[in-house]
């Protein structure tokens, strides 16, 4: 199902100012509709999930960088990896990145189908057999790489450290000993690069659908989520 019948929605990072003026206002719709089909720039792949901006403010690439998330309330500093990969690679590389977290980890199953102004809800599962969410997980590798709507985060907080696999399809991972982490994407031949930028960093659009709105009411099932 091509992008153009899917929900589409323009965002930009959350600390990041929006332009005045959008890359796809005055687009035809063939224009439009060719720069959505478009999936891979050089070697790296997009999933259906998400589209760059037409100007290309920021060309997809694979690569990983350090950064710092500061609490708000404690003002402690904790280590972060963002990091990008290609599709073929991606979703076996988030499920490689969860060994760091032990044998039992939480769940965090994040949505923003219904919500508005980027808002998005949290859905938790605690203490979960890590093999079980792995298994899981992979009956639902379709939905999770391609749904601009959805992302799941699994942590530890014993340790602590969290891997995130947001609805952009980066891969975030936070806390103290993430050398772990930058081990794995090593492995992977993902790049450091401290210059950079994701898709995040620019205008860019999300796509979902129906059918991924049911799938995801099954994923929580399986993850014993309750509905609300």
């Amino acid at each position: 199902m091509g992008f153009l019948k899917r929900f589409l929605k323009t965002t930009y990072r959350d600390n990041t100012a929006g332009k005045s003026r959008s890359s796809f206002e005055s687009l035809s719709e063939d224009q439009l509709e060719t720069h959505l089909n478009i999936a891979k720039y050089g070697d790296f792949m997009l999933t259906d999930a998400i589209r760059p901006s037409y100007d290309l403010e920021v060309v997809p690439q694979a690569g990983y960088r350090h950064d710092v998330y500061t609490d708000k309330e404690s003002g402690i500093k904790i280590p972060v990896l963002m990091a990008s990969a290609s599709r073929e690679v991606l979703f076996d590389l988030f499920i490689d990145l969860l060994d760091p977290l032990g044998h039992e980890v939480d769940v965090v199953l994040e949505t923003s189908h219904d919500g508005a102004h980027n808002q998005h809800q949290d859905l938790y599962r605690e203490h979960m057999d890590l093999p079980v969410l792995k298994s899981t997980l992979y009956d639902y590798e379709d939905l999770l790489l391609n749904d601009g709507c959805a992302g799941i985060a699994v942590l530890n907080p014993l340790i602590p450290l969290e891997v995130q696999f947001d609805e952009h399809k980066l891969l975030i991972m936070y806390g103290q000993g993430i050398d772990q982490f930058e081990s794995i994407l090593d492995e992977y031949g993902i790049p450091h690069d401290p210059e950079l930028k994701f898709i995040t960093e620019a205008e860019h659009v999300h796509s979902s659908s129906d059918e991924a709105i049911e799938e995801l009411d099954q994923l929580k099932y399986r993850l014993g989520i309750d509905f609300e």
